[in-house]
């Protein structure tokens, strides 16, 4: 039984990894800056799995110690990319609202 549950932990890693591989590239292409955060988030939350199936794959309880740190870090990260992002999508709108005051 416990054989079983190696192969198929390992084929759930590797699809995983496979998963991370694809949201990276969406993480690259975009096309829009909501596209590229979102992407981050998944990325942040399927290594979080990892860690979590690593854990008890090894029957190491420090390893959900460093998810729960990950997963907190990860959270901090997304809410400082949209932050940012927001507050660039804003000065872009005021810009955008004065040059078409100035146009009138």
């Amino acid at each position: 039984m416990e054989q079983y549950l190696t192969i198929l932990f390992t084929a759930v890693l590797i699809i995983l990894a496979i998963f991370v591989v694809l949201s990276l590239i969406r993480a690259i292409i975009g096309p829009t800056v909501a596209d590229r955060i979102v992407a981050t988030n998944m990325m942040g939350t399927i290594v979080i799995v990892i860690i979590a199936i690593l854990a008890i794959m090894k029957d190491e309880g420090y390893l959900v110690d460093i998810c729960l740190i990950y997963a907190m870090t990860s959270f901090l990260a997304v809410i400082v990319l949209t932050k940012v992002y927001m507050g660039v999508y804003r000065k872009r709108k005021e810009a955008e609202k004065e040059a078409d005051h100035g146009n009138h």
